[in-house]
């Protein structure tokens, strides 16, 4: 029996328990921002300011956004 009671820290066993969805809610786009947060645990604002903030790199965010949108489902 392992004597080891809490979960290592960075370890993802505390990690939000929801489904990859795209929700009816809460939404400004589409919902990838806000479904992204809800399955990570994270604040929906933190994750549209880490992806505008992202527009600023060079890279395929706006693809990345298009890809998600299409293929994560709608909740409902």
């Amino acid at each position: 029996m392992s004597r080891c009671a809490r979960p290592l820290p960075g370890s993802l066993v505390g990690m939000a328990s929801y489904a990859l969805v795209r929700p009816q809610r809460g939404k400004l786009i589409a919902g990838v921002c806000a479904g992204l947060a809800r399955r990570f645990g994270l604040s929906t604002g933190l994750v549209r300011v880490a992806f505008v903030l992202s527009m600023l790199l060079p890279g395929p965010q706006i693809l990345a956004y298009l890809v998600l949108w299409i293929v994560v489902p709608a909740e409902g």
